[in-house]
């Protein structure tokens, strides 16, 4: 007799979703483990790295899908509402629904009880599985989750795994390998603006994937260079690595992301799952003018206090560069080291006065994968 654990999975594949990401909750621990099998699992730092990752996978042409647990919604609605609801990116979730049925955790109950509350007041539709029974309910939405480009929620009840048993995780002895790091700074002068920084790269970046982040970098780019590869982010504020590495895991381009130190520090994190995955294809480019540039310019901790190379390198980042220079920065884009390439870039505080960005989200989704797609078919043999 098949497991639910297995309908599950079948479920998913007959939907042919490619990349399931995840955090881990304590009543879908054997979902898990069953889906770490499959090759397509992507572990998460954070729920709201994983829309953003989605994000870049649908961009790319494939068909990703969460599993998360209720209290990981409030870590996501940001994003869920103005990048994948905004923009029209399909993203089906399916929610552990803790806080509800025999929970034992008090601290639970608060998000559980407010979970579909939530949902609804987000533009979110959703689905409650109760019993076994109810699994053959996922295939019809699941199915208008692709064909209409929305977000839907599958609310999984702990009844659903009463008497499931699986194979616990096992693990030879651990062997830490560290990051040797020099303690000793070199002292860097911001030479550029961002402005001057992204001018530098136009020939570069052109006819290539560009992720950039949002505000002002990326009305810069828009006056710069503007090309339908760009990805231009008009909200969801740490976002932009996130998706270009989704669409660096789909995708054959090369992938460069322009993200900035205030929208890296709020979600650090998900340099850890870059690491992880460590796709080749893929470029971060960090200006860091040590403030927070769309907002008035109140500077962030990395003015004078946190590295962002040195995080990179211990996230685990094995090409990692640091330049205060465009020749250095270029230098650094040659570079054959091998896996994601990380590169912090030193930059003076100071916007350039441009005109907004005049495409909606969808406009820019739409354009975005029609080029990509084009492309793509073009390259291959």
């Amino acid at each position: 007799m098949q497991t639910v654990e297995d309908r599950l999975v079948d479920i998913l594949k007959s939907a042919r979703i490619d990349t399931i990401l995840a955090l881990p909750c304590d009543r879908v621990k054997w979902l898990l483990k069953r889906v770490s099998e499959t090759g397509s699992y992507v572990p998460l730092t954070r729920e709201e790295e994983g829309v953003g990752i989605s994000a870049g996978v649908s961009l790319a042409g494939g068909r990703p899908a969460m599993i998360i647990q209720s209290s990981g919604l409030g870590n996501m609605i940001n994003a869920l509402v103005s990048l994948s609801a905004y923009y029209r990116i399909p993203l089906p979730l399916f929610i552990s629904h803790r806080g509800m049925y025999g929970e034992q955790i008090e601290a639970q109950k608060p998000m559980g009880r407010a979970l579909k509350a939530l949902l609804r007041a987000s533009g979110i539709t959703y689905t409650v599985l109760e019993r076994t029974e109810d699994l053959r309910k996922i295939e019809r939405p699941l199915g208008r989750v692709f064909k209409e480009d929305r977000v839907h929620a599958f609310l999984l009840s702990p009844r659903l795994w009463e008497g499931c048993e699986g194979t616990a995780y096992t693990y030879g002895e651990r062997v830490f390998k560290t990051v040797s790091i020099n303690r000793s700074r070199r002292k860097l002068k911001a030479r550029h603006t961002r402005y001057e920084i992204i001018s530098a790269l136009r020939e570069i970046l052109s006819s290539q994937v560009v992720v950039c982040n949002l505000g002002v970098p990326s009305k810069e780019l828009y006056h710069i260079l503007e090309q339908p590869s760009n990805f231009y982010m008009l909200g969801s504020m740490g976002m932009a690595t996130p998706i270009g590495l989704g669409i660096a895991l789909k995708s054959k381009k090369r992938v460069f992301v322009i993200d900035g130190d205030g929208s890296l520090l709020m979600n650090s994190g998900t340099l850890a799952t870059v690491a992880h995955l460590n796709p080749g294809n893929l470029t971060i480019i960090a200006i860091d003018n040590g403030v927070y540039g769309s907002t008035g310019n109140q500077p962030t901790h990395s003015f004078n206090l946190s590295d962002l190379s040195v995080v990179a390198r211990g996230f685990g980042l094995r090409s990692v560069f640091q330049c205060q220079s465009i020749d250095e920065l270029k230098t650094a884009l040659r570079s054959r080291k091998g896996g994601t390439k990380f590169i912090h870039v030193l930059a003076r505080p100071g916007n350039e006065r441009v005109k907004n960005i005049p495409f909606s989200g969808p406009e820019i989704k739409d354009r975005f994968m029609r080029w990509l797609g084009s492309h793509e078919k073009a390259s291959r043999p």
